[in-house]
């Protein structure tokens, strides 16, 4: 395979413990270069792996030691770091999403030149979501025409302290859980070209329910129930919600029906999980062993893949995904159908494989 390809991280929180586990034994992959805002993170974390330095964010970006960036910063830091590292030539993978807004992530995207673009979810490349599209390729269920994705909870700010974010420009149940379903869609049933949305805001403010705030009011300056339709290239019109007003829901994370047959495919915010299909003249679901995918995967996967030579975690995925999000909520708004001016190649289905190989 030749040398390990060299990562360099940006942003040393919550998310980057899951994928310093990933990635720092695997051999496709070296961590050579860590950074953050608070230098004794970044410290810490080079000083646990073997040839890591501690360096500025500037510094990293710059640094010729580094393939790829990832950035792992948060969603407002998420275009700034990406262009000075492609400025310098590098590759990006980062955490979802792309940028903040629709236009950063195309400044990004127009960026790139040479240079590749990737970001999460990877949580498609699992078992679950590639089992699934694997049964749709070959014709499990005949010429899909529907799907159904949903997520319901009660709100955020029942166990996080800190919730003002989600309720706030730039969060909302569909731009926070939104890119794990509408990336499988787009995974299992190809690009859209055209969305429909609603939305509301049943309640002005919002009760934090743990932490040292618990009991404070918060506003709600966004809209936090999102249903909408997508129209696929490939005729499929997909139907989704997303919502921090119910309590519960047992509906499918994603359903797909086709001319003969269902399939119900596992939460997209994991790797793995049950794909079940109902075909015509059955009298009930079959179980579908996992048939694609990289098994026990975990976050950063998506930048093995590409360490691997395949990069089926593109940005370009990143840009469609975003601008279905910001497009149905400005459909809501408008109270119109809107067309969307961005489209992605379907990726290559991953071969069953192991993500720790």
């Amino acid at each position: 395979m030749g040398e390990p390809h060299r990562i360099g991280i940006v942003g040393l929180g919550v998310i980057s413990k899951q994928y310093l586990e990933t990635l720092r034994s695997h051999p496709a992959v070296r961590i050579v270069a860590a950074a953050d805002l608070d230098a004794a993170r970044a410290e810490a974390v080079a000083a646990d792996l073997d040839g890591c330095r501690a360096m500025s964010v500037e510094e990293l970006t710059a640094d010729p030691s580094v393939d790829t960036v990832l950035n792992l910063t948060i969603p407002a830091a998420h275009a700034a770091v990406a262009l000075a590292a492609l400025e310098h030539g590098k590759n990006v993978y980062g955490e979802k999403p792309l940028a903040a807004t629709f236009a950063d992530a195309q400044r990004v995207m127009s960026a790139a030149g040479s240079a590749w673009v990737g970001g999460a979810p990877d949580t498609v490349l699992g078992t679950g979501i590639q089992t699934a599209r694997r049964v749709i390729d070959e014709d499990g269920i005949g010429r899909p025409v529907a799907a159904t994705a949903t997520w319901v909870s009660a709100g955020h700010e029942r166990w996080h302290p800190q919730p003002d974010f989600y309720y706030r420009d730039g969060g909302g149940p569909l731009l926070d859980m939104g890119p794990y379903y509408l990336t499988s869609l787009f995974h299992l049933l190809g690009p859209v070209v055209r969305v429909s949305g609603t939305s509301s805001r049943p309640r002005d403010t919002r009760v934090i329910g743990s932490g040292p705030r618990e009991g404070e009011r918060i506003p709600v300056e966004i809209d936090t129930h999102v249903t909408g339709t997508l129209e696929h290239a490939g005729g499929a019109i997909s139907t989704v919600t997303f919502s921090f007003d119910g309590t519960a829901t047992e509906a499918a994370p994603i359903e797909v029906h086709g001319e003969t047959g269902s399939l119900s495919a596992p939460d997209p915010n994991g790797f793995d999980g049950d794909v079940r299909v109902f075909r015509a003249g059955a009298s009930s679901w079959s179980l579908v062993p996992p048939a694609a995918g990289y098994e026990q995967a975990s976050r950063g996967i998506g930048l093995i893949d590409f360490a691997h030579g395949h990069g089926r975690a593109s940005g370009s995925i990143a840009l469609h995904v975003q601008e279905i999000m910001t497009t149905l909520l400005r459909s809501a708004e408008e109270g119109r159908r809107i067309d969307l001016t961005t489209t992605a190649e379907r990726p290559p289905l991953v071969p069953l494989a192991s993500g720790r190989a």
